[in-house]
């Protein structure tokens, strides 16, 4: 079993830093890569879009690269200060994305259909992340602790995005019908994942 959770653990891990380090490639290679490529001329061109994306992705990629050492209980009680420190990077990290997240939400590709799923993951981020942060200001350590699991299957929905696109995409031919799919399906298993956590640990959010 312990060889499980840490092949488990070496997955984790090895997935948030992989995926938090993929905005990089955005100023690698031209525009017309990733969903960029999905965009119209003229949104590609709004100073105020282009803020919210590189916003967006940039700072929830810092939140997923660094987030996932939280969660080692060894990592946490060896140094508590970079503990907090990188906890506070990740928050800040996480409402600066997250506000970002949402903006572009509305001009998400797939219409209404995406552009609500986006919208209710980066609400859902926001709010978990807040109540994280005002329940450890409160020293509540149990609804903190709560509450960032709920904040990072949030944040990890950027890894889930991109194990089920690509094969949407196959399985319907048409990356739209994809898209809508996966504005909703990246996060809510997450979620439902992130409440048995919970539950397993008795921790009441409330």
């Amino acid at each position: 079993m312990k060889t499980t959770n840490k092949f488990a653990w070496i997955v984790f891990a090895v997935l948030a830093i992989s995926v938090g380090l993929y905005p990089l490639t955005y100023f690698f290679l031209d525009r017309e890569f990733g969903l960029l490529a999905s965009k119209s001329e003229g949104l590609l061109s709004n100073v105020i879009w282009n803020a919210g994306f590189y916003g967006h992705i940039l700072f929830g990629g810092l939140a997923l690269l660094i987030g996932w050492v939280q969660f080692s209980k060894k990592l946490r009680t060896a140094n508590i200060n970079r503990h907090r420190i990188i906890g506070k990077i990740y928050v800040i990290a996480a409402i600066i994305s997250g506000f970002c997240g949402c903006y572009i939400a509305f001009y998400a590709t797939g219409g209404i259909v995406a552009s609500m799923g986006f919208l209710g993951l980066g609400i859902l981020w926001l709010y978990t992340t807040f109540q994280a942060y005002f329940a450890i200001k409160k020293r509540d350590i149990s609804l903190h602790q709560g509450f960032m699991i709920y904040s990072y299957a949030a944040c990890f929905a950027a890894v889930t995005l991109r194990f089920w696109l690509p094969i949407l995409s196959y399985a319907f031919g048409d990356f739209v019908t994809a898209y809508r799919i996966v504005a909703w399906l990246c996060w809510v298993p997450n979620i439902i994942f992130a409440f048995f956590w919970v539950r397993k640990r008795g921790i009441l959010l409330g």
